[in-house]
Order: structure tokens, then C-alpha cells, then sequence
């Protein structure tokens, strides 16, 4: 019986802006239709996995719980209250599914990519003998460059299908990036795990009981709240952040290493998804509305305005609503110090988008001056937003289209298409779409203080308050 384990944490600023701290990669649609996240969750239909279990934060909850419900494939989500790296979040989730009949438990992130999902299937399956006697396989990604941008497996001797595991390395220059790829003996470290439940805890007891003890005790006391399952936070809090790797990878005799060829990447940087973008006679990797002309091997993306590139090489561009990122491909590594100069600067586009997504539907900020800001906000059909007050701020909502249920101090009514209502500073509001299809609606908001944190919830069916 094989359970899975994706680990949907981590911000992602290396793909900048298009990833963003409260918005990273794992939850965007960049290598085909499906989120990152969703497309992990697919590729597990050639296996039999009997149920599964996600890892991720509090901000991020409701991307987890909506993507996998618009696929069908909503299982246990477990909030880290804080987050403290893989050997502990690999633990409550072994700690929760944890039985009687012992599974494996195939671990993977959320945020990688898989072009040959047949052959994933295959070395996965082959990996499950060596699993069921005991044995911690990690998966090594055949290497067809040298590449200082992942950590390397050495392997041992032979075992079954595999090697065990001589040495796990860090990042090497790129001479000895060289070396380990002519040599033939090193692998990519991939992250992805497949061993009994009992036979982690084993091993993190023996190597790390500072770890195991912290998540026992966390188990212990967690809270069931909608789709997800709260940890005690005081207990984790005080566990130490380590990774699987170096908490018990690298310190057990049992580790076993298993060749996989699947067109891997973790798309760590925007060069590199380049590299497995489909592209033009010219190397141009497209997205959008972009016109070239006398350009190549460039990366261009937009999510809505026109894009013209003339003469450039070798560039990556991307433009969203609110950020314009022009860098060389060789220098990509680099837009994680702008995110983090902008978080520095207190500007908040090292962490928002300027499109905002809710549990229930979304809001763009599409003007804003020192005394008011306009949003426009869709509602998705059966969704409410809080029951709310402002002390700083009037609003003034227009319906563009769908039908609106709508609180506005004691009275409760209806709005339609071009109609609107008036909230004044200090009223208790509430607005709820009562239609089958999207409300959309024009929010005008004028104030002294038009901040996010200037909202007093009284009432939220999303557990908000």
C-alpha cells in the first residue's frame, strides 16, 4: 500500500515576479494547463496510491484545498504553523497515516517537473521491493549536463535496481560539476522518497530525537478545522529545522539511491524553464501576447499586455500587472536579491501580486491614489466574503455583471448588474454572490487608511476570524 506525501511549502522568489511569497510556484500553471501542484497530484494516476496527505503553511491553505478539489483529488492538508524544512514536515505526515498495515510512503514536492510520466511510473513501481524490506530509497536523476545548480548523490555498491548511498554532496563549482558527470557515479538529489512510515520514525528517532519527540508531541493535540488538520503549534514551534537529508539520509546504513531518467527539473531559475519550454525555430520561448522581431533564445512571458521584443538575445522577460522583469539568462539567479531589496524597502511586491486571491474568489487593485483605491472583486458562484467593518474606510460597490446578496447595516438586499449601494465608514457589511455564474463588481474605496488590516470580521465561513 503506497500513501503520498507532497510537500507544498516554500515561496519560490527565484521565479520572480511571476512567484511571489504568498503566491509561489507550486500553485501557477507554468509548464502546461495544470498548476505545478496539480500536475504532482496526476502524475500518481499510474499508481495505486490508497490516499494522500499535503504539507503546507497557513497563508497557503486554501490554494492547496482549491486546486486539488477542482481536480478531484482533496486529501488530508496539514498546516505547519511555522515551517521548519523536510525531516519534520515528512514526519507528521508519517506520524498521520501511520496504521496498523505499515505503508510506504512516497514523498514528493509539489513544485517539480515530470515530462516522462511513464518512466516516473516505472522506477517508482521497481523502487517498492526495496522499500517493503526496509530500506529508505531516495530517487538520483540521471544527469545529462553538469550543473552547479543541485545537490549530487554518490552511489555505492549495487542493490536490486539501485545503489546504496555512498555520499550525498552540496552544490559543487562547475569544474567538479564536470568531473562528477564524466565519472558517471553521481546523481541529481531529487528530493523524492519512498519508505515505511515506521521505518522513517525508526531512523529519525535513532539519528534526530529532538526531532521525533517535538512531533510526537505536536500530533498529539491538532485540531481538525474544515479541510485541514492543525498542529499543536506551541509543540512545533519548538522543533528544530532540518532536512531529511541531513537528518537522516545522510546518517542511516539503509539508504538506497535509484537511478531515474524522466526529464526532471525543479525549475529552480527562469533559464531553466527555458530550457524545457517549447520554443520557436529560433529559440524563443513564447507565452502570451508577445511580437518579436530579430530576437533569439529569449524567454518572453506576459499575462496581458502586448510585448515587443526587437533585437534582443539570450534575455528572459516577464511582465505582469504590476512588474516588468528584464534579465539576462545568465544573471537569472540574481531576481531573488531584487525581492529581496523590495521586501527590505517595505514594498510589497516581493510578496503580493497585484490580482489578490481569496477562499472566495479574487480582487485586482486596479487604481489607487493617497485617498482611495479602486478594486475590482470577483465572487465565485456560492461564495461569501466576511461579515466586516472598516474603521478607516467607505466603500462604494457596482455590479458589472451576476447578482449579489448584500448587507449593509441593518438591510439585506439584492443588487443586479449596473446597480450599487453605499457603505459608510464604521457600517457592518457583508456581500454574497446567490447566482451560478461569477459576480463581478467595481469596489471604490476612500479613506484616510486604505490598508488590508483595516477589516474587523465578525462572522467568516472560511475560519477567518
Amino acid at each position: 500500500m503506497i500513501k503520498a506525501v507532497v510537500m507544498a511549502g516554500g515561496s519560490g522568489t527565484r521565479l520572480w515576479p511571476l512567484s511571489r511569497a504568498a503566491h509561489p510556484k507550486q500553485f501557477l500553471a507554468l509548464h502546461g494547463e495544470d498548476t505545478m501542484l496539480q500536475a504532482t497530484f496526476k502524475r500518481l494516476d499510474g499508481l495505486d496510491i490508497q490516499s494522500s496527505v499535503t504539507i503546507c503553511n497557513e497563508e497557503h491553505r486554501f490554494f492547496v484545498a482549491e486546486q486539488l478539489r477542482e481536480i478531484d483529488r482533496l486529501g488530508s492538508i496539514i498546516l505547519e504553523p511555522v515551517g521548519r524544512n523536510t525531516a519534520p514536515a515528512i514526519a507528521l505526515a508519517a506520524l498521520s497515516l501511520q496504521n496498523n498495515d505499515d505503508p510506504l510512503l512516497l514523498v514528493l514536492a509539489a513544485d517539480h517537473v515530470i515530462q516522462d510520466e511513464a518512466a516516473f511510473t516505472k522506477t517508482v513501481m521497481g523502487a517498492i521491493p526495496l522499500a517493503e524490506s526496509g530500506k529508505l530509497v531516495t530517487f538520483g536523476i540521471v544527469a545529462h549536463e553538469a550543473n552547479t545548480g543541485y545537490g549530487y548523490i554518490r552511489k555505492g555498491a549495487s542493490q536490486g535496481p539501485g545503489f546504496t548511498v555512498d555520499a550525498f554532496v552540496e552544490k559543487p563549482s562547475i569544474e567538479i560539476a564536470k568531473e562528477y558527470l564524466e565519472s558517471g557515479d553521481y546523481f541529481w538529489n531529487s528530493g523524492m522518497f519512498l519508505f515505511k512510515a515506521s521505518r522513517y520514525l525508526e531512523e529519525l528517532k535513532k539519528h534526530r530525537p529532538d526531532i521525533y519527540e517535538a512531533c510526537q508531541l505536536s500530533m498529539k493535540h491538532i485540531s481538525k478545522d474544515n479541510d485541514f488538520l492543525r498542529v499543536n503549534e506551541t509543540a512545533f514551534d519548538a522543533c528544530p529545522s532540518e532536512s531529511i537529508d541531513y537528518a537522516v539520509m545522510e546518517k542511516t546504513a539503509d539508504a538506497v539511491v535509484i537511478p531515474m531518467d524522466v526529464g526532471w527539473s525543479d525549475i529552480g531559475s527562469w533559464s531553466s524553464l527555458w530550457d524545457i519550454s517549447k520554443k520557436d525555430v529560433r529559440g524563443n520561448a513564447t507565452f502570451g501576447d508577445v511580437m518579436l522581431y530579430g530576437s533569439n533564445n529569449s524567454y518572453i512571458r506576459t499575462d496581458g499586455k502586448l510585448v515587443a521584443a526587437i533585437g534582443v538575445d539570450d534575455l528572459v522577460i516577464v511582465s505582469t500587472k504590476d512588474v516588468l522583469l528584464v534579465a539576462h539568462k545568465d544573471s537569472v539567479q540574481d531576481v531573488r536579491i531584487i525581492a529581496g531589496k523590495l521586501k527590505s524597502n517595505s514594498r510589497t511586491e516581493w510578496e503580493h501580486h497585484r490580482e489578490i486571491y481569496r477562499p472566495w474568489g479574487k480582487y485586482d487593485s486596479i487604481d489607487r491614489g493617497d485617498r482611495y483605491q479602486v478594486k475590482r472583486i470577483t465572487v465565485k458562484p456560492g461564495a461569501k466574503l466576511s461579515v466586516q467593518m472598516h474603521h478607516h474606510r467607505a466603500e462604494h460597490w457596482v455590479v458589472v455583471s451576476g447578482a449579489a446578496k448584500v448587507t449593509n447595516g441593518k438591510k439585506t438586499f439584492m443588487l443586479s448588474e449596473n446597480e450599487s449601494t453605499y457603505i459608510p465608514i464604521g457600517t457592518i457589511h457583508c456581500l454574497e454572490n446567490i447566482g451560478e455564474k461569477e459576480l463581478e463588481l467595481i469596489e471604490v474605496q476612500s479613506g484616510d487608511y486604505l490598508g488590508e488590516d483595516d477589516i474587523v470580521r465578525y462572522n467568516d465561513i472560511y475560519g477567518r476570524v
